[in-house]
């Protein structure tokens, strides 16, 4: 059984005239320990995709299942509570430092005070950025802020991980940092899908998912070269696998 299913999901903006299809009839599923980059230009439907995943955005049509449960577009916080979505954005009513931004959504949720914090300090160890803890969010740089975005996330406990463009801005040995960082998560058992502009951004995935106008067309071959290969021709060759 898959972690999380996608069936014909749709999503519009707009009406009439100005409507814009960002989901078309996409059909995706994700294995727990899974990392899977999706790669698409700008207004391909690479965030809204994410968002709808997150439970952020809800579908207007299509199903959505997690550990084959059926969640219907009344239930978004069903969805959320497996997975988390990495918001770079730090909102100062979460906390002056980093340390209050990943206690604050604990103690909402009853956590003590105690646990909140060595919670919190263990996520940011285990992304590499225990020193950022007495810092406030914009003394960060971006690919701290990136890592921290992660912590808060996975301080949760989600069985995946949404994140959006995580290399965005960051140079080559960062960027190769962020993606090991991310194959770690995955390799202990946190499904992981996160989204490119660029192929390379996608080196040691397990699948690299194409998107154009908001329709799902296949698995890229190779991040490097990036052809795109038809859903049914890329399901055939696994079957011959």
């Amino acid at each position: 059984m898959a972690l999380l299913e996608l069936e014909r999901v749709s999503k519009r903006f707009g009406r009439g005239a100005a409507e814009r299809i960002a989901l078309h009839d996409v059909t995706l599923e994700l294995e727990e320990g899974e990392l899977v980059g999706v790669w698409g230009r700008r207004r391909s439907g690479r965030s809204t995709l994410l968002r709808v995943v997150a439970g952020i955005e809800r579908p207007d049509e299509g199903i959505i299942r997690m550990q084959g449960r059926a969640l219907d577009g009344s239930r978004p916080d069903a969805l959320r509570a497996e997975a988390r979505f990495c918001r770079r954005t730090f909102r100062s009513a979460e906390g002056a430092t980093v340390l209050e931004q990943l206690m604050t959504g604990q103690l909402t949720r009853g956590v003590s005070l105690d646990q909140a914090r060595t919670h919190a300090r263990g996520a940011l160890r285990r992304l590499g950025v225990e020193h950022s803890a007495s810092m406030r969010p914009n003394e960060m740089d971006g690919a701290e802020a990136t890592r921290v975005a992660i912590a808060r996330a996975i301080v949760r406990e989600p069985k995946l991980l949404v994140i959006d463009e995580p290399t965005l801005g960051v140079d080559l040995p960062v960027r190769d940092q962020i993606l090991a960082l991310l194959r770690g998560l995955a390799d202990e058992g946190i499904a992981v899908l996160y989204s490119a502009t660029d192929t390379s951004a996608l080196t040691g995935s397990d699948r690299a998912l194409s998107l154009a106008k908001g329709s799902l067309n296949g698995e890229l071959s190779t991040p490097e070269l990036a052809p795109v290969l038809q859903l049914h021709r890329a399901a055939a060759g696994s079957a011959g696998a």
